[in-house]
């Protein structure tokens, strides 16, 4: 039995030096002096050894159960001592300042055109959306533009290839959002003041003042007894509420086939105050949108009697609006996806 009590003394020495972790050195305790361990169940067995042996036994299990005691304790001290270390080492001063977080903002069309549509809100105004993919009816017949009228020219249509079990269907992605008019007066009698904001698209060559997407705000009134003054006194105070108090407009004709009369509405620029310069092309004043009073025809087409009632629309590109107020000299910036230029905004 003296053999297996050297046996265990060079078995837990061994083992100890491997153990890395409190729960490995937990194990090991339970292993080598626990009350089921083989050299306590040694020194249990005294009794039972021959008295001449005993002794002799009995002194040198006691020795090694004390011995792995006082290993026990030192490595657990070293274990302590080291997981200090660690937490010493990765310890964080909180009082440091963190990392710097990028902070998301608003795309400058995205907050051009929440800024138009709350101007126009505040007015009365409610706001509809409509498909980008349209029905060639919406985009141009029922806005007074059918299949031969030239004014389809002007526009440089995406067209979509859209078959049913009857044939082709024409689709196209819309190139305004004038389609918008329609869908609502379709389903809703006056009166009627509506903004439908949303993106449009031209099969065009980009340059910098040229986009093939690019966004719009349609706007219109219906209701009876609607004048030209109406437009002009709307138009007017957007454009007070968005440019400043003190701009100048102007009304000048001009022709969209879908009102009539129709007009082209412009600023004073306000960075020579109407003196000419670069910006407004020498001319002291830059367009901003085009309306006109809604084309009896097209009331017509959406079952609402010319005779009775009578309307304006008028249309804006949004671009236009922080191109204008921060002197952006490209549209592409807009959507080249660059954070150096978004950051700005």
């Amino acid at each position: 039995m003296l053999d297996q009590v050297e046996e265990v003394a060079a078995q837990a020495n061994a083992e100890l030096h491997k153990i890395s972790s409190p729960e490995e050195l937990e194990a090991w305790r339970v292993r080598y002096l626990g009350r089921k361990s083989k050299l306590i169940t040694i020194l249990r067995s005294l009794g039972d050894v021959p008295i001449e042996e005993r002794r002799a036994l009995g002194a040198r299990a006691n020795q090694v159960k004390t011995n792995l005691e006082a290993l026990l304790e030192e490595h657990k001290s070293k274990l302590v001592s080291t997981s200090h270390q660690k937490l010493e080492s990765q310890k964080i001063d909180i009082t440091l300042p963190g990392e710097p977080q990028q902070i998301g903002r608003l795309h400058p069309t995205t907050r051009a055109t929440e800024e138009i549509c709350d101007i126009f809100i505040s007015m009365g105004f409610q706001v509809a959306e409509g498909p980008e993919v349209e029905w060639e009816y919406y985009n141009f017949e029922a806005l007074n533009m059918p299949a031969e009228h030239p004014a389809r020219d002007s526009f440089a249509t995406l067209w979509v290839d859209y078959r049913t079990d009857s044939g082709k269907m024409p689709m196209l992605m819309r190139t305004h959002t004038s389609p918008m008019q329609i869908r609502v007066m379709e389903k809703t009698k006056p009166p009627l003041r509506v903004i439908a904001p949303g993106r449009v698209y031209r099969y065009e060559a980009t340059d910098a003042t040229h986009e093939w997407m690019f966004s719009q705000v349609e706007g219109f009134a219906v209701d009876k007894n609607i004048t030209m003054a109406d437009l002009k006194g709307t138009l007017f105070e957007f454009a007070r509420r968005l440019f400043g108090h003190d701009r100048k407009c102007r009304f000048r004709c001009d022709y969209f086939p879908f009102v009539e009369p129709g007009v082209e509405i412009a600023i004073d620029c306000f960075m020579c105050g109407g003196k000419g310069c670069r910006l407004c092309g020498n001319s002291g004043w830059i367009e901003i949108l085009g309306a006109g009073m809604i084309h009896p025809e097209v009331l017509r087409v959406c079952g609402i009697d010319p005779e009775e009632y009578s309307g304006f629309a008028f249309g804006m590109g949004v671009e236009r609006i922080p191109i204008l107020r921060y002197g952006i000299d490209d549209i592409r910036l807009f959507y080249a996806d660059d954070l150096r230029f978004l950051k700005q905004f």
